[in-house]
Order: structure tokens, then sequence, then C-alpha cells
């Protein structure tokens, strides 16, 4: 118990811990789906547009079939003046065999001057990348150009008369990264905040979730202390916690009936036992203050003794059955043929008692029964009613009917003083008397019909006190199923 006091932080810090990871998790997936789309839609925007001005300056060079190569650059050289090369533009460019690559930025060609700032090796490298441009690429590539950075670049084929000329257009690639970084940085910033958020979120939420198990703990803290009285509190609640917490109540509740009952039943075992303990004590205390006892004073406290050592006995063999009745190997089932059984039973009883025993008729078939405790039963019934009904004119009758399909009815009925209406459930408890005058030499000590109750709902069945149909007497009923009818 002490154990569960440390769940409930665990459980807040687990909860906000969870939620962190899913978002973080979600937040990924969703970046790298949104990173990816958006480079991809402006990949594809720049390949439209670079496949439609290389298309325009092709339909532009198609008809100088007649030109020379020269013709052939000099007129792609004025096409691309008009349209002059920026940090935003599109890159042109035509390779002529046997004539100067015309382009908007021949720059990016190399062979250009050394920038302010720029050293040899620099420019060295970026004259061998520019030459590396002259390398057809037909189609769609990604290739690093000078002053420009990556870019995407489509060339195609033109035949220009009798010279194959490649054409092609560029566009940086800068947007693209400019683009995707913006959605970095606003991921990252509002990412973050969703996270602060939802962590400030759950941490509430798990501290809401918590709290009523921490007054559970706080609870079963007190119980394994040894205090039952305390409740957990479900006032306001409309949620599984409110189903658990009456679920731990009414388990409370059960535990405190049953501890309760388990002192009421050893209290009354004691008291009990005490009685013929105190007899017997008593007797032989006056047989050991005589000398020289008398033989018939011997027999006699022989005879009290063993009577209360007979009392006692069976007082324990009781209590056995009553705690062995919660136990699976309890009963020994076996298949009983009903009218013979009731009748060698009934039979047995009536030789017991100076009563008028009466047998009802019994409907044939078997039942599903362990026949000794059974037979216990049915005698620990007739026994309370021998009890009470007077010696001679007494009347104790067994009726035996078919209930439901599979259920058959034992019902003891006798004309004695009967059971009140208040008394009906309760006698059936353990160490219960109707008549609280009745001494235990003649009443018992009020365990029969516990036995019964216990025989009967280890058989899956029940016991019930119901009144007679007469309204005089009593009438205690035994309901068993597992009858099958012949």
């Amino acid at each position: 118990m002490r154990a569960i006091r440390s769940l409930p932080a665990g459980l807040q810090w687990r909860l906000t811990a969870w939620v962190a990871g899913v978002m973080l998790v979600a937040a990924a997936a969703l970046f790298v789906v949104v990173y990816q789309y958006t480079g991809s839609q402006l990949r594809g925007q720049i390949d439209r547009d670079i496949s439609g001005d290389t298309q325009q300056l092709s339909q532009t060079l198609r008809p100088l079939s007649a030109q020379t190569a020269l013709g052939v650059t000099a007129a792609a050289t004025r096409y691309m003046r008009a349209q002059p090369y920026t940090a935003t533009s599109t890159l042109l460019f035509a390779i002529v065999p046997d004539a100067p690559t015309a382009s908007n930025h021949p720059e990016v060609f190399g062979g250009g001057a050394t920038d302010p700032g720029e050293s040899a090796a620099d420019q060295a490298r970026e004259n061998a990348a520019g030459h590396a441009l002259l390398v057809p690429h037909l189609g769609y590539s990604t290739r690093s150009v000078p002053d420009v950075g990556r870019a995407r670049i489509f060339e195609q084929a033109v035949q220009v008369g009798a010279t194959r000329v490649i054409v092609g257009s560029g566009e940086p690639l800068t947007i693209v990264e400019r683009a995707q970084h913006g959605v970095a940085k606003a991921f990252l910033v509002a990412g973050a905040a969703a996270l602060v958020l939802a962590l400030i979120a759950s941490y509430l939420a798990g501290a809401r979730v918590s709290a009523p198990l921490r007054r559970m703990a706080a609870v079963a803290t007190r119980v394994d202390a040894g205090d039952l009285a305390p409740r957990m509190e479900v006032a306001g609640r409309a949620d599984e916690v409110r189903v658990l917490a009456e679920a731990f109540n009414h388990m409370l509740d059960r535990l405190a009936e049953a501890f309760a009952s388990q002192r009421e039943f050893v209290a009354d075992a004691s008291h009990e036992l005490r009685t013929p303990l105190t007899v017997i004590r008593g007797q032989l205390e006056v047989l050991a203050a005589q000398e020289n006892p008398a033989s018939d004073e011997v027999r006699r406290v022989e005879r009290l003794v063993q009577a209360e050592i007979t009392r006692i006995s069976r007082l324990v063999d009781d209590l056995l059955i009553l705690a062995q009745a919660e136990q699976k190997n309890f009963l020994r089932r076996e298949s009983v043929d009903l009218r013979s059984f009731v009748n060698d039973l009934w039979d047995g009883m009536s030789l017991t008692a100076d009563r008028r025993f009466e047998l009802g008729p019994v409907p044939e078939g078997t039942l599903d029964a362990d026949p000794d405790r059974l037979a216990q039963a049915l005698r620990n019934l007739a026994r309370n009613a021998i009890e009470h009904t007077p010696e001679g004119s007494g009347r104790v009758v067994l009726e035996v009917q078919r209930l439901a399909p599979d259920q058959v009815r034992f019902a003891v009925v006798d004309d004695g003083a009967g059971i009140p209406p208040d008394e009906r459930e309760r006698v059936f408890e353990r160490f219960h008397r109707t008549d609280a005058g009745r001494s235990r030499s003649t009443g018992g000590a009020g365990l029969g019909l516990a036995i019964v109750r216990a025989i009967a709902e280890a058989h899956g069945g029940r016991a019930v006190a119901a009144e007679p149909a007469n309204g005089r007497g009593a009438r205690v009923e035994l309901v068993l199923p597992g009858f099958a009818p012949r």
C-alpha cells in the first residue's frame, strides 16, 4: 500500500513526457512533409520556367539554318541581351561548336577577371566550374554555377542547319533554400511555442488525473494502518476516476463488513467455547474439593464433562465446515438418485426424535450434488424443526418439488412457534438464535442454518426462510441446481 504514494507524481510526469514525445514526433513528421513539399513545389515551378525559356530560345534559333556558327552565336547573343541576367532572373546560354558560348551571364563559363577581394585560386576554381558547364547534360540537372551557386538547369539539343547547338536555361535554387529555411524557422518558433503550451496543459491535466489517485493512495495508507473508515470522494466527477473510486469504496465497505463479521465470529465462537469450558472447570473443581468423592458424584461429573466435550466437538466441527465452505474442494459432486436418497434420509431422521414426520412426493431424477453435504444440510433443517416443535405432537414435513428445468427445492415445514418476519434473513447468520432465552444445551450454538446456507451457496443454490402456506410454524427452503428429471 505504501508504494502507491509514489505513483501519482510519476504518472503526472510520465503523462507530460508522453505528450511532449508525441508532439515532437508529430511536429517532426509534419515538418518533413511541409519542408519537402515546399521544395518540391518550388523546384517544379522552376523546372517549368526553365523548360519554357529553353523552348523559346530553341524556336528562335531553328530558323537560322543558313547562318554560320558565328552567326548563330551572334543571333543568340542578341536574343539574350533582351533578357539580361539578374539574381532573380533566368540564366540563358547557347553552346555553339567552333564559336564562343552565347549567354546573358558569360562570366559563369570561365575566363572572367578576378573580382576585388578574390584570390587567384578562387578565380581558378570558378573558371574550372565554368568550363564544366560547357559539358552538355541534356535534360534537367542540378549544378554548381560560379557567382550563382546551386542552380537548376535544363538543356536540349537544337539542330540549326548543319550545326548542332546545345541551348539551355537555369535558375538559382536560392529561392527554394530560402523558402525551406523560412519553413524551418517558422516550425521552430511555432513548434517551440506549441510544445511549451502542450507541456503546461499536459502537466495540469496530469495533476488533475493524479490528484484523485493521490487521495486514493492516502486512503489506502490509512487502511493499511488499520483505519477502515475513510472513503474516496466521488462528488462532481463523471469519469473513469469516479468508477474507480466507487469500486474502491465498495471494496472498503466489503472489507469493513468482512472484518466486522470476522471479529463478531471470533467473539461468538470464543463465547460459545468458554461456556462449556467453564462448566468443565467448575465441575472438576467441585470434584477436586472433595477428599474422597463418592462414585455417584464422579459419574455425575463424568457425564457432565462428556456432554460438554461433545458440545465442544460439535461446535468445532461446525466451525470447520463453515471455514471449509469457501474452499474449492469443499464439495465432491456426483449423480444422486433423488427419490431413494430422500427416502433413506427421512427414514433415518424419523428415528431420532418423537415427532410426526411426513414426506411429500419426491420427483424422479438425479441431482448433481455432494450427497454427504446435502444430507448434512437437510439434517440440520430437520433438527432445527425438531428443536422448535413439542415432543410427541410436533409435526415435521419434508417437501421436495421441481422448480425450473434444472432446479429442485427442499422445504422443511414445522408447526412450531415460527420465525418472525424480521428474523427470516438473520436466522442464517452464525451464532444467531431467534429465541435468546433458549439455552445452548437445548438450542445449539446457532450454526445449523449458517451451515445450510454455506452448503447451498457452494452448490450454486440458495437457502431462504419463508412463511408456511397456513401461516403457522416455520418453513425453511433449500434450492439447488443440477436436477435432471427422468
